[in-house]
This record gives C-alpha cells, sequence and structure tokens, in this order.
C-alpha cells in the first residue's frame, strides 16, 4: 500500500485554503507490505535550508510510531502550510517510511511602493506585515494590499488599485513591490435628505459634517466620502431633531453610493421625523435620604412649554446630579423619564433622583507611564483610595489626564475589587513628547512685522513643571522671557511661577518715546473650587523711559523744538523701579476658555505699588463677560451674543512717588477698536512759538489717564462657506472712555527752555464723554496661521481723538 498527498501554493490564494482542497490518493499496493504493518517507523525530510529538521516534525501530527492514519496525515499538512513558512509541501509513502518533501517560502529582501503620492512609504510601512528579512508569505502579501487599499480609501480615494510583484532574487530571496494606481479622490457630489418636513435640506446640510464638492473646499477634507463620517452625520442628524423637540425622531438609513464613474459618491438620508413636541408638566421625586424635591426644584433650568430638547434635559439631569454628589450625597442617582401626550403634543418630565449603589475605590492602578511621575498623575484625577466612587469620577478622571496634554491616549477602566462594594481603577496612559520648539512670523498692527522663537517643556522629567525660553522680534518691539511653572506646589492645589524678562517698546511712530524694561515676577494661584479662583503676583520692574531730544538739545538748535515731547513725558523720563503686588479673584462659568459659547465670568483684582521702588499708586480693576447662545433662534451653534465691561481706577498714595506714564490706563485698540492704541483720553505736546500751536513730531503725547471704562457687545456669526474656510464673522459696538491727570504738575503756559516766547498748552482730551464705535471683523484659521481683521468707525468721538479704523494681525508657528 502506499499513500502520496500533493500540495502547491499560488501566489495571492491562501496556502491553507490549497491545502484543505488537497485530497489523499490511495494506490494499490505494488509489492509485499513493508515490514512492520501500517506503522510509521521513520519520517524523512527534504527541501529545509534554513528551518530545522526537528523544526519541521514539531509542527506536524503525525510521528513515528504512529500509523498512516488518513486524518493525522491531513492534519499534518495543513499544519505546515499553516506556518507559512513553506510555498509546497508534498507527504507520500515509502515503505514504513514518510518522506516530507518541501519547497520553503523566500525571505523578504526589501518592500518597494511604486505610484503612491498622497501617502507616502513611511506611513504604508506602518500598515503592512511584511519585513524585510522575514518569511515571505502570499496570505500576508493579500492581506497587506488590502490594508493599502483600506488607507486609501480613509483618503476617499475608492478607485485605488494595488498589484502586488514579487520579484524573485538569488539565494531564495524576494522583492516585494506594491504597483499603486491612487486614482483620483471620490469626493461627494450630492447629498439628499429624504422624508423631511420640517427643515429644509439647506438648514440639514448646515448640521452634518459632510459637504458636497465644490471649488472652494480646496482647504478642506468635508467633501470627501467617508463611511465613519455619514454614521457620525446621522447621529448628528438624530441630536438635532431631539434638540429642536421631535422626541420620536428616528434614522431610517444612511447610505453612499458610489457613481459608475467611480469618480463620486452620492450619499442619501432618508429618516422619520415624527411630531414636534413641548414640555408640559415638570416635576422632581426623590427616595434619598434628606433630599427633597423642594430643594432640586430651583435646579431645574427648564420651564413649561417650551420646545422640547434632549440635549438640555441631559444637561439638566448632570448638573442636577453633580450638584447633589457634591452636597454630600456622593452616591445620589439622576434619571429623566418623559411621558408622551400625542393628542396635545406635549412631554410631561419627571427627574428621579434615587440613591445608586455604594461603591468606593479600593485600589489605583497607573499603567504605561514611563516619563511621567505617578503622583502627576494621581493628583488629576478626582478621587483617591477610599473615596466614594460615582458614574461621573470615571468621565472626569479621563477628562483630567486628557487636559494635561502629556499623553496621546487615555483610557480609565474599572474591575471588581475584594468585596461588592469595592472597584480597582486603572488608568491607562500612552505619553508623548512635551517638548516644543517653534519658529513664528506674522504681522500685528501694533508691533508691525514679527518673529518669534521658543522652547518648552511642559513635563520637565515628569514633574508636571512646565518651563520654557521665548524671545520675540518685531519692527516695533523686542521681547524675551524665561518662564517656570509648577501647577501642584508643594504637593498642593498652588499653581506657582516665575517669570524673568527683558521688554523693548519703540512707541515712536504714534509717541514720542521708547521704553525698556528688565525684570522678574512671582506667581501663585489656587482654586477654591471648579469656578472660583485666585492667583497672587509679585513684579520686580528696572524701567526706562526716554530716546528724545530735551533741552539741551533745542538749547543748541532751536529747530529741535518741534520733535521735543510734552512736559508730562518728559517728567517720566529716565530710571524708575516698580515693586508691585497684585491679586485677582476669578469667577468662571464659561463652557470653555477658548471661543466660550454660553456662561459668564467675572474678575476682580487689585495692583499695590510702593513695596520698595519709587512708584507708589493703588490701582483696582473689574472685568466681566456674558455669553448668550443663540441656539434656540437660529438652530446653528455658531452663533452666540457676548456682553463685556470693564472699569479700572488708580491713585498715588505718596506724593513723593514716581508717576511714570508707563503706568497709566490707555483706552482704544483692542478694548475700544476703531481708535488707536491710547488714543482717547489726556493727551498734550502742542508747544506755542511766538504765539503759532506747533505739535511735536505732528501729533499729540497720549497720556493715559487714572479711570477708565469700557463696554462691548458681539454677535458672533458664521459665514458662507465659513466651515469649510475656517472663517467665522463678528459685529461689534464698542464703548468707552478715559480720564483724569496723573501728571505731578499741570503746566498752563508754563515758560520752558529759558526763552518766554515757548510755551506748552494745557492737557486736552480729560473728559469722561462717551466714545463708541461699531463695526465688523472676520477671523481665519488659514494655513499660514490665524488671521483677524477688524475694521470700525466712530459713532460718537470727540475732537483730537486718534482714530485707527482698520486692524490686522496674522501669525504662526511652525
Amino acid at each position: 500500500m502506499r499513500l502520496m498527498l500533493l500540495a502547491s501554493a499560488c501566489l495571492l490564494p491562501t496556502a491553507l485554503g490549497v491545502a484543505e482542497a488537497r485530497s489523499v490518493r490511495h494506490q494499490a499496493p505494488t509489492g509485499a507490505s513493508a515490514p512492520g504493518g501500517n506503522i510509521i517507523q521513520a519520517i524523512s525530510v527534504k527541501g529545509n535550508t534554513r528551518i530545522e529538521t526537528s523544526t519541521v516534525l514539531s509542527y506536524m501530527v503525525a510521528q513515528p510510531g504512529d500509523t498512516f492514519n488518513q486524518d493525522d496525515l491531513d492534519r499534518s499538512l495543513k499544519t505546515l502550510y499553516a506556518t507559512g513558512l513553506f510555498k509546497d509541501v508534498t507527504l507520500h509513502r515509502d515503505g514504513n517510511t514518510l518522506l516530507v518533501d518541501l519547497v520553503e517560502n523566500p525571505i523578504v529582501n526589501r518592500i518597494v511602493f511604486e505610484g503612491n503620492h498622497a501617502l507616502k512609504d513611511e506611513d504604508l510601512r506602518k500598515e503592512i506585515s511584511l519585513r524585510p528579512r522575514a518569511v515571505f508569505s502570499s496570505q500576508t502579501t493579500a492581506a497587506d494590499r488590502q490594508k493599502i487599499l483600506n488607507q486609501y480609501a480613509g483618503k476617499a480615494r475608492f478607485g485605488a488599485t494595488v498589484t502586488p510583484q514579487i520579484v524573485k532574487l538569488s539565494h531564495n530571496r524576494v522583492d516585494v513591490v506594491f504597483n499603486i494606481n491612487e486614482a483620483q479622490q471620490t469626493l461627494i457630489k450630492k447629498i439628499v435628505f429624504v422624508g423631511n418636513h420640517a427643515f429644509s435640506e439647506a438648514r440639514l446640510a448646515q448640521v452634518i459634517s459632510s459637504k458636497e464638492t465644490i471649488w472652494y473646499r480646496f482647504f478642506s477634507s468635508s467633501d470627501e466620502y467617508n463611511p465613519e463620517r455619514v454614521k457620525y452625520d446621522a447621529e448628528l442628524l438624530r441630536r438635532f431633531y431631539l434638540h429642536n423637540g421631535f422626541v420620536d425622531f428616528h434614522m431610517v438609513d444612511a447610505t453612499g453610493e458610489l457613481a459608475p464613474d467611480h469618480k463620486s459618491f452620492y450619499v442619501t438620508f432618508t429618516l422619520h421625523e415624527g411630531d414636534r413636541y413641548r414640555l408640559g408638566k415638570m416635576d422632581v421625586r426623590s427616595s434619598v435620604r434628606h433630599v427633597t424635591p423642594e430643594m432640586l426644584r430651583p435646579h431645574v433650568e427648564l420651564f413649561p412649554h417650551q420646545w422640547y430638547d434632549g440635549t438640555a434635559i441631559q444637561n439638566n439631569t448632570k448638573n442636577m446630579q453633580e450638584w447633589l454628589q457634591a452636597t454630600g450625597h456622593p452616591f445620589a442617582m439622576v434619571r429623566s423619564e418623559i411621558a408622551r401626550n400625542p393628542e396635545k403634543h406635549l412631554v410631561n418630565l419627571l427627574f428621579d433622583v434615587t440613591e445608586g449603589p455604594h461603591v468606593y475605590v479600593e485600589r489605583i492602578d497607573i499603567n504605561g507611564n514611563t516619563i511621567t511621575h505617578d503622583d502627576v498623575i494621581r493628583r488629576n484625577l478626582p478621587m483617591a483610595e477610599g473615596d466614594p466612587y460615582t458614574p461621573f469620577d470615571r468621565k472626569y478622571s479621563k477628562l483630567g489626564l486628557q487636559d494635561l496634554g502629556y499623553f496621546s491616549s487615555v483610557s480609565v477602566d474599572q474591575t471588581q475589587g475584594s468585596a461588592p462594594d469595592r472597584v480597582n481603577v486603572s488608568a491607562n496612559v500612552v505619553e508623548k513628547p512635551t517638548g516644543e520648539f517653534s519658529l513664528g512670523g506674522g504681522y500685528s498692527t501694533d508691533v508691525g512685522i514679527l518673529g518669534n522663537a521658543a522652547i518648552k517643556q511642559h513635563n520637565l522629567l515628569g514633574t508636571g513643571v512646565d518651563a520654557g525660553i521665548s524671545g520675540t522680534v518685531a519692527y516695533y518691539e523686542k521681547q524675551a522671557d524665561i518662564s517656570i511653572t509648577d501647577p501642584y506646589f508643594l504637593n498642593r492645589n498652588l499653581v506657582a511661577g516665575a517669570d524673568f524678562y527683558f521688554i523693548q517698546n519703540n512707541y515712536q511712530t504714534y509717541q514720542s518715546y521708547k521704553e525698556s524694561q528688565y525684570g522678574m515676577s512671582l506667581r501663585l494661584g489656587y482654586a477654591y473650587n471648579r469656578y472660583l479662583s485666585q492667583s497672587w503676583n509679585y513684579t520686580l520692574v528696572d524701567r526706562q523711559v526716554g530716546n528724545f531730544y530735551d533741552a539741551a538739545a533745542v538749547a543748541q538748535d532751536p529747530s529741535l523744538i518741534q520733535w521735543v515731547p510734552s512736559i508730562y513725558v518728559q517728567q517720566s523720563a529716565g530710571w524708575s523701579l516698580l515693586s508691585q503686588l497684585s491679586t485677582s479673584i476669578t469667577y468662571d462659568r464659561r463652557d470653555r476658555r477658548m471661543n466660550p459659547h454660553t456662561g459668564y465670568m467675572f474678575k476682580i483684582g487689585g495692583d499695590f505699588a510702593g513695596i520698595g521702588g519709587n512708584s507708589k499708586y493703588g490701582r483696582v480693576k473689574a472685568d466681566g463677560a456674558y455669553y448668550l447662545p443663540l441656539d434656540d433662534l437660529t438652530g446653528n451653534h455658531d452663533w452666540t451674543f457676548q456682553f463685556k465691561g470693564g472699569v479700572g481706577y488708580m491713585g498715588d498714595w505718596s506724593s513723593s512717588g514716581n508717576r511714570n506714564i508707563i503706568d497709566n490706563f490707555y483706552l482704544g485698540g483692542e478694548n475700544l477698536r476703531g481708535f488707536l492704541q491710547g488714543g482717547v483720553g489726556p493727551r498734550s505736546g502742542h508747544i506755542k512759538i511766538n504765539g503759532q500751536y506747533v505739535p511735536t513730531q505732528g501729533q499729540e503725547d497720549l497720556l493715559g489717564g487714572r479711570f477708565m471704562y469700557t463696554a462691548s457687545a458681539q454677535l458672533n456669526f458664521p459665514l458662507p462657506m465659513g466651515d469649510d474656510l475656517g472663517i467665522s464673522g463678528r459685529g461689534f459696538i464698542d464703548a468707552g472712555s478715559l480720564a483724569g491727570i496723573r501728571v505731578k504738575h499741570n503746566y498752563r503756559d508754563f515758560a520752558r527752555y529759558g526763552q518766554p516766547n515757548y510755551y506748552f498748552t494745557p492737557i486736552t482730551g480729560d473728559d469722561l464723554v462717551p466714545r463708541v464705535s461699531g463695526g465688523l471683523g472676520v477671523s481665519w484659521k488659514s494655513p499660514f496661521g490665524l488671521v483677524n481683521i477688524d475694521g470700525a468707525v466712530p459713532i460718537r468721538k470727540e475732537h483730537g481723538d486718534r482714530l485707527y479704523p482698520l486692524r490686522f494681525g496674522f501669525g504662526q508657528q511652525f
């Protein structure tokens, strides 16, 4: 009896699949039966050059001493193919010896990508499994081909083709070449909504993130078809309808259909709107001890007969639960229950407060950190071992670690502890580089063309300390700064830091002097809770004001009189030392610090100068802001009304103190658009020569003042094509005024330079008449950096005010 198994492999079909297709052929006996009957006496392996015979035998099911069993031989064949080490395997019987003939798979010499432009070689190599000096496998090659196609699908290139080519080399080596035809991007040609009645297709198109392709979307990827984005858009539509009262809304289908030419997609959203509901009765029910409905009703932020808003209900539920947990009820749970009344199109709402399971943190494990110290991570978690564990703890643990900026990914998991009421919390992080080197450039109306460089480390030696060196060189300004900040000073809720800096400002485009400062600042801050914080600051600055023509120069050349600054600027000339202690208290309920959409903020602070030094004054300031979302009116999250206001006053507590012009309040520029920076308020500089007034340098010197108030109302709104181009608009009205002369002597027709016909005129502009301006602005998140343009015209101004109708600035770091 002779048993023969034959197998071979082609390039792309899986080797295992080929093995499964093989059949074992029984041949008639060609002579007397071999001694030993049907027992495998020996196994002979041939054709293996790199792989040891013992390794081959270890993969086989059939072994010496076993019978020539059909099932064992089949399984041995499959197992050898499954290793991926062999291109061809043949098993056959020679007497009582099992012969194993092998053809080894070649070794990969190198991997080459040809025709790729949209994806770099290194990006593709990260995705595939094949590696140089590894064993070549047709199965792996086929899988890698699909992975490359998936990468191109993510780039909206669904027409891409990938053809593997195997180049045979000597010594059983191969080069694997992936020939790639990237094809054009498969863009969205048309988006269709089916089943919508309450909202137009144009309105729904604003809700979703996918957009139809059009010429101006060259900076955006929103017109690239992506199946995951379409799923996300379906969820956005669901939230939008629930936000606007459609309780019974559901998405029937969201599909993308490839055009016959494989160059574009048609996306269709089929939806069921249902009826629109308003809120009816609202109530609170509580089964938690010492928590009554009367305690919680003031925390219901909704009102009857408003349109049902799923997002607002969810937020209200979360806020009530957080309030309870923060006020001594850590296990309180709040659920919202609704009851529809289809006849009246009303939804009755009940907030049900119950006692959740009592669970405590038994152990906290930190995993994945190789640089950041464990204590840095633990102090940013909202709980410690032994604390109650609530559903929000997991959420805020992840957010707290993400906000540090030290990790590329963060996950927080929980497992059962040693008892039913104990949990183990595991914070898993993947660290990322926290060092930063940046070079930048830009333009600002205030300082002109600028360039900057900075080296920063946001997690110094894993301690969480932030340190950096930066410098800026501009046409009208030079600045250098060394700073260090410890966000958890002395292992307490204290933010401490120090700055050492140099600043040189050249104001001579609109003033008649230069200023330089060398100084240091010590900072300390702490938070009373999530919303209330306080900061302290001590500043010591060596200052110099000067670089202008003085009386001595005029005595030698009387023609220089027109270049002499105001006598009040001259009073500030020379050296001064500022030693100042400052503090501020901030109550911040904004939804986010950058580009707030809702909430409010109030800040009050004061400065006291005179702890040493020769500047002796006190200064108080108060600022507030309120942000009103217009989602309900516009149905768009990009509309926001913001109101800002501020007031400040300063006074000198000693007549011997230096009254430096650079310490005063200034109005104009960013805090009063449409007016020059410092262009509103007291000013001086006209000189009377032989009975005629001559302005110094063609302009008056801006002196600043003691008392200032500002107010601003601004509407932030989206612009057509804004989402795709990163452009947003704003309209604003600014108002304010500045007054209060802060000088040592108020000279009135005071003789100067020893010549009786040279006189200085009195200070002008010292009044609290409000100045008002209105205008429009645009912000563009361009590839070159953030561009801000504000144009404003004065609605109310006074004689002598300095105007500046257009402010422009952009910058970029790279």
